[in-house]
């Protein structure tokens, strides 16, 4: 588990998903802030050569879903926590049973501009003959002071991703992949 605690100027509101918690704190006065993937980014293939081939799939990774929940009132920031899902693959042509990825959590002010963003390694380790491995990361604490009580949390998002290479990302916008099941039944 990790701590990620933004110093942002900007200010969130937030759900009440997180009353079995706080049980004692009032209803948070509006939603909380999404929690979603980057399209352009939530999935990673590392190839060792081209043209692209099955043959030439190293390690992939893919985030298959993004939870938040949320606490707040009153002038309080938002205190949110946040699992990711993740899949990872090692294909063909990966070397080792260990790969180290590098993915970010940024907290934006919805469809404008980032707020903060930090990134996180995650390193994966595959067992002999084990070629899928899908974990679960948790980050404790996002916290975001808010301007004031009135601010929802509709004006804002929580955002990740892969850290991607410009050819990555020309290759997840063209629609390309291999998938981390690629080839399995």
């Amino acid at each position: 588990m990790r701590l990620f605690v933004p110093l942002i100027a900007f200010a969130l509101a937030g759900c009440s998903s997180l009353d079995r918690v706080f049980s004692d704190a009032p209803d948070n006065p509006g939603p909380c802030p999404s929690a979603l993937a980057l399209y352009d980014a939530h999935r990673i293939v590392e190839l060792t050569e081209q043209p692209a081939t099955i043959e030439s799939v190293g390690f992939t990774g893919e985030i298959n879903g993004v939870r938040s929940l949320c606490r707040y009132y009153e002038t309080e920031p938002i205190t949110a926590n946040l699992e990711i899902d993740f899949g990872f693959g090692r294909g063909p042509a990966a070397q080792g049973n260990e790969h180290t990825f590098t993915y970010f959590v940024a907290v934006t002010r919805r469809d404008r501009v980032v707020i903060y963003r930090e990134d996180f390694p995650i390193t994966v380790r595959f067992a002999p003959g084990q070629d899928r491995v899908y974990m679960t990361e948790s980050l404790n604490r996002i916290t975001i002071p808010r301007a004031t009580e009135t601010t929802s949390g509709t004006n804002f998002e929580i955002i990740v991703g892969f850290d991607l290479t410009p050819e990555q990302i020309a290759w997840n916008r063209a629609g390309q992949r291999f998938r981390v099941n690629a080839g399995q039944d």
